[in-house]
């Protein structure tokens, strides 16, 4: 059996059409090149952590193997990492999103005058989900710069894919503090949390207890690779399940070092039951992007 056929038992079994991935990357060659450099080379951002891309592939032959596993509705997971940079991702996406229709219209923002100028344009020109990723861009994500962004992006109602844990490594603004701090003044935002806001796991998940429109993605959780050197708590998992409604399933495609149905398999190990699974896998990113 191939992997896509596995892929496909998976989602069949439960009775689904299909699978929604809310993190996976899509953005500009050149840039995703320099992606593959970084984890190539151990960057301190990984971790030092060893990082094989197990999707190495071209963009055609990515978008057709992300359909042939039956994903029915993904993201193109962009992101700056200095001033100057997120209008022109975003411009890339618009047009990744006219010719991948299956895509959902991702953008991205940083902190920089006219931040809200470019998320206003953004949304205008269809954008459904924007991607954040504090780590990465080393930034404030209460930053005042940003105020009016979140402001706009709440008032729409366009959740936003926002890295802010501090795995694998810290960076000067992960963790939950900061985020707190952008909810306390936009509590209707429609964070998703990703990686399950490892490794600070029950610190976002008392945020999404307390604000009902966070949610958080799977992405890279539970796994092997993961669970060397971030364990998810198992006492938090009947909190897991109380959330079942705002969990998503996120994969990090196609940068991950291990096959796209170990992130699936480790989910269902979880013991969580089927329909914990149909919720998170499909379900949930259904509702929310009304697929």
């Amino acid at each position: 059996m191939t992997e896509a056929e596995e892929i496909r038992w998976f989602w069949g079994r439960l009775g689904l059409p299909g699978l929604v991935d809310v993190h996976t990357h899509f953005m500009p060659e050149r840039v995703l090149r320099k992606v593959w450099a970084y984890f190539d080379s151990l960057g301190p951002l990984t971790g030092g952590l060893e990082w094989p891309i197990t999707y190495r592939k071209e963009e055609a032959e990515r978008v057709a193997l992300i359909r042939e596993f039956g994903v029915r509705g993904f993201t193109a997971m962009l992101y700056p990492h200095k001033p100057g940079m997120a209008q022109w991702l975003n411009g890339w996406a618009v047009e990744f999103a006219a010719r991948t229709p299956d895509c959902l219209h991702t953008s991205t923002l940083f902190p920089e005058p006219g931040v809200e100028v470019y998320v206003r344009e953004a949304l205008e020109a269809g954008a459904r989900v924007f991607k954040a990723h504090v780590q990465v861009g080393a930034y404030d994500p209460a930053s005042e710069l940003l105020d009016p962004a979140w402001g706009l992006l709440a008032e729409a109602g366009v959740p936003v894919v926002i890295h802010c844990g501090s795995g694998p490594a810290p960076g000067k603004h992960t963790g939950p503090e900061p985020v707190a701090r952008v909810l306390a003044r936009h509590p209707r935002l429609r964070l998703v949390i990703a990686h399950m806001g490892m490794t600070e796991y029950e610190d976002f998940l008392d945020l999404a207890e307390r604000y009902g429109e966070v949610r958080l993605d799977t992405t890279s959780a539970f796994t092997d690779f993961v669970e060397r050197f971030a364990p998810f708590p198992r006492r938090a998992l009947p909190r897991l399940a109380d959330l079942g409604d705002r969990i998503l399933l996120g994969t990090d495609f196609p940068n991950i070092p291990y096959p796209y149905i170990h992130q699936l398999h480790a989910l269902e190990r979880l013991g969580l039951g089927d329909d914990w699974l149909r919720a998170v896998c499909h379900d949930n990113g259904a509702s929310l992007f009304g697929l």
